[in-house]
């Protein structure tokens, strides 16, 4: 069954006046077990683990052997999941996703997993990254007469799935992939098993490891598996088809990896939690190596190196530890504000980021400081940012970003806003500087960022660069497909 509250009214909520970062992609995560005990509830604390890849919406799909439960709502995971809605969501094996859309809006028909009753039985998706031939497929989709009752690609991917020919889902899933182009992790719930399955550019991480109790989970990141006391984590190889049934994991490369694959080097500079492992390095790490080479790149003289927290506190210390400059907290960061569909007044908006950070005087009143920030999209925040800080009494602000300037929409994950949003796509340096009312600015360079990374080739970095990994121009706008359904 599926539990989506049908009384509340689709709602497209747009956060970009508020906060100008990247936004998080998606996680998913996909459990089977001998033993049915609590899979739910492991799902629960897997999707908990991945909570900052997306806080618009949660949802979990979980089989018996024999039929498919489904709940998912709009709000973060705490919110959507209690001891009660989970108490009837009983199986072996289970999927779950929380999202932040990146085709389609933030609307209740768009929340994953999917979950469609085919001939084959029941079948559930979940999805991270997005297909960039999507309008083609959908078109595809409509014209031999599929009904879509949603904006997302994810749909479009369930929906192939339910048509293709085969003997097994494997089979169905194997005969399909040529056709999706793009980014791709995807989990897949049917009656007794979970197949994830992985794009052959690697866009999107994807881990599987052993659970203590004897089955199988498999994740967006290594931190989600590592919670739930995984053994053997192991990343899913791009085009590689891995499938779990209780004790048991079948491991088939389905696809050609493609010749050069194009591995997301933002999860490293922001989306991945810092304890996770991606491509076989610490995020954490990387993130202290970006700072070194920042430091070493940048080369200003200051009294104080502060972080924009939460994920930029790592380059801070690396910064601090290759400049000799003192590392302090300067901003405070609310912790708990997540997203809030309560609108603030009038004065609460034109506060901006106060809502969401405080600046301490004490350690900023009177100094030379170094803000460190991992990314810099419309500068609205990083204005607003500087502003704090001077307020404070700061005598000199300088901001310095972990990674290139930004020129190009990302197509395969990750909502940056289309090219005319983007600030360095319009702007000089030095006219960013002056608009966010800083010092000076600077950016750590493509190849100082892919030093910090450990490697030169293998991933993509076509928002900095507009070299895409495949062609883009079927690409269309985050919700190009609302039309009668808008």
């Amino acid at each position: 069954m599926n539990s989506v509250p049908v009384t509340l009214r689709d709602r497209h909520h747009d956060d970009r006046r508020e906060d100008d970062r990247p936004k998080e992609e998606c996680g998913v995560i996909g459990i089977s077990t001998p033993h049915g005990d609590g899979v739910a509830e492991m799902t629960f604390f897997g999707l908990f683990a991945l909570q900052h890849r997306g806080q618009e919406a949660a949802g979990i799909a979980v089989s018996d052997g024999q039929r498919a439960r489904l709940h998912k709502d709009e709000g973060l995971v705490a919110n959507v999941f209690t001891p009660q809605v989970l108490a009837p969501l009983t199986g072996y094996h289970s999927i779950g996703h929380t999202r932040y859309s990146t085709t389609g809006s933030n609307a209740l028909r768009n929340i994953q997993p999917f979950l469609v009753e085919t001939m084959h039985g029941p079948l559930a998706v979940a999805h991270n990254g997005n297909i960039v031939n999507a309008p083609s497929l959908r078109d595809e989709l409509l014209t031999r007469g599929f009904g879509l009752t949603a904006t997302s690609d994810t749909e479009v991917i369930a929906l192939m799935l339910a048509a293709a020919g085969g003997r097994t889902w494997e089979e169905r899933l194997e005969r399909t992939l040529p056709a999706w182009k793009g980014a791709f992790s995807l989990v897949l719930l049917s009656q007794d098993q979970v197949i994830a399955v992985r794009d052959p550019w690697g866009f999107r991480p994807l881990s599987v490891g052993r659970l203590p109790n004897g089955g199988y989970a498999v994740a967006s990141e290594t931190c989600a598996l590592s919670t739930l006391g995984c053994a053997d984590i192991d990343e899913v190889r791009p085009g590689e088809i891995v499938t779990l049934r209780g004790a048991e994991m079948h491991r088939h490369q389905a696809l050609t990896p493609a010749a050069r694959s194009a591995r997301c080097t933002f999860e490293f500079v922001y989306f991945s939690r810092p304890d996770s492992v991606w491509d076989g390095h610490n995020v954490h790490h990387v993130r202290q190596r970006l700072g070194v080479e920042l430091a070493h790149e940048a080369g200003i003289d200051a009294d104080v190196v502060i972080p924009v927290p939460d994920s930029s506190i790592p380059a801070a210390i690396g910064y601090s530890q290759a400049s000799g400059i003192p590392f302090n907290d300067g901003l405070i960061k609310n912790r708990y504000i997540g997203r809030t569909f309560i609108e603030p007044t009038q004065g609460l908006r034109e506060r901006g980021v106060a809502l969401k950070f405080n600046a301490l005087a004490e350690n900023l009143a009177g100094k030379r400081v170094i803000m460190i920030d991992d990314s810099l999209v419309r500068g609205t925040t990083s204005g607003q940012l500087v502003k704090l800080v001077r307020d404070a009494g700061a005598t000199e602000v300088h901001l310095l970003i972990t990674c290139p300037p930004i020129t190009h929409a990302c197509h395969f994950g990750v909502d940056m806003g289309h090219d005319g949003d983007l600030m360095a796509a319009h702007l000089s340096i030095d006219e960013m500087r002056d608009r966010i009312g800083a010092d000076s600015l600077a950016f750590l360079s493509l190849d100082g960022m892919m030093r910090a990374v450990g490697s030169t080739e293998g991933y993509c970095n076509a928002c900095f660069t507009g070299t895409y990994p495949l062609p883009v121009h079927d690409a269309q706008a985050k919700l190009s497909f609302e039309g009668a359904l808008a």
